[in-house]
């Protein structure tokens, strides 16, 4: 099979490594795959992508065509362009915006196509209003929509009324972390336990909650320390809270990381205090690796990657008192936290293995050809 894979860019982020993954994954089984940023900057690899795979940057086409008109013709012309060449079997795309462009620049092609998205459309801030407009005219063309996760499905439904062929598409636990497992109740050279968290500095992540629930929690727990990975605009505030509460040795903000994995797996527990999430990949990753975890049960992914928190503590959201209590009793047992490093990470990697997940991706392009058939026979 030939398989045209759009994704927005291939920086560091979920949906570039999960693109990544199976790509390469598609591509070691012999299916003909191209992969295809469509960001009009290019951009450079952040995961590794393989061989067999053909990466096409759609910036290098647009640089080339000598084509007058405004930007998001152009980009609109070139990818047309490039599935004519290419003309797959199926294209999968990424991305509310990603989805739409494709959506407008194949439509009369007669391929089928599977549009990916990657948060949940309900809570999800990143999309503007002339995106959703268009996300409702076209989404209709689509012969499958997928969301992440089961409870991403009926919000979505009353947001599109329209879309009846949805389906829900786990991420792939990715096949490196095999081999990543983790002893968690061992501390460091120093004696030291380290609490980890990790996601951009935004407020939809919430650091500032965790922040206050480790500052009330410290002086009982005087062997944890707290680290958060990542980058963004709330560095800042976040640091100056740290500062605030007296914890500038014990709380470290050490930047974005290009070895997510390895700093994880010298960590000693994770917490995830996400305000919304689609489906959150460094939960996925750090209950796979064999951390103990805990997370806010907010929308969507946690309750059902914990299976509704019995692979996790989970936390109800928007209670800071709860998030206070259960980091203490996370920190505090030594006996819960190899319970759940255990169950957590049998747990995902029985149900979001690479070949689970791939089989499930098999059965939706089976159905997304059969309905783009019917859909002809109309």
């Amino acid at each position: 099979m030939k398989i045209a894979f759009l994704v927005s860019s291939m920086h560091a982020g979920g949906a570039e490594r999960v693109a990544a993954t199976l790509a390469n994954a598609w591509s070691a089984r012999g299916e003909v795959v191209t992969l295809v940023p469509t960001y009009t900057k290019k951009g450079s690899c952040f995961y590794p992508v393989s061989d067999r795979v053909e990466l096409v940057w759609l910036a290098d086409r647009i640089k080339r065509l000598h084509v007058p008109g405004p930007a998001g013709f152009k980009k609109w012309f070139t990818l047309r362009r490039l599935i004519r060449e290419k003309n797959p079997d199926l294209i999968v795309s990424f991305l509310t915006n990603v989805n739409v462009v494709a959506l407008l620049s194949t439509r009369g092609l007669g391929i089928p196509i599977i549009v990916c998205e990657r948060s949940n459309p309900a809570f999800s801030r990143n999309v503007g209003w002339v995106l959703r407009l268009l996300r409702k005219i076209t989404y209709r063309f689509a012969d499958l929509v997928t969301v992440q996760a089961e409870a991403s499905v009926a919000p979505f439904k009353r947001m599109m009324p329209g879309i009846e062929r949805l389906a829900v598409i786990a991420n792939p636990v990715p096949p490196e972390l095999f081999d990543a497992r983790l002893a968690a109740c061992v501390p460091d050279a120093n004696g030291r336990f380290r609490l980890a968290a990790m996601g951009r500095l935004v407020p939809a992540k919430q650091f500032d909650l965790l922040i206050d629930a480790f500052s009330a929690i410290a002086a009982q727990r005087p062997e944890w320390d707290l680290t958060i990975w990542g980058e963004g605009p709330m560095r800042d505030a976040l640091q100056r809270q740290i500062d605030a509460a007296g914890l500038a040795s014990r709380v470290d903000l050490p930047g974005r990381t290009d070895t997510p994995w390895r700093h994880l797996a010298q960590a000693h527990a994770f917490a995830l205090t996400s305000r919304v999430e689609g489906f959150p990949n460094v939960l996925l990753e750090a209950m796979a690796i064999g951390l103990p975890c805990l997370a806010l049960d907010c929308p969507s992914g946690p309750r059902e990657m914990t299976r509704n928190g019995e692979d996790a503590l989970l936390v109800p959201l928007a209670d800071q008192q709860a998030l206070k209590q259960g980091l203490d009793r996370l920190l505090g047992d030594a006996a819960l936290r190899r319970i759940l490093a255990d169950c957590g990470s049998q747990s995902v990697r029985k149900r979001y293995g690479l070949a689970a997940v791939l089989d499930s991706w098999d059965r939706l392009m089976e159905q997304a050809g059969i309905l783009h058939e019917e859909r002809k026979g109309a």
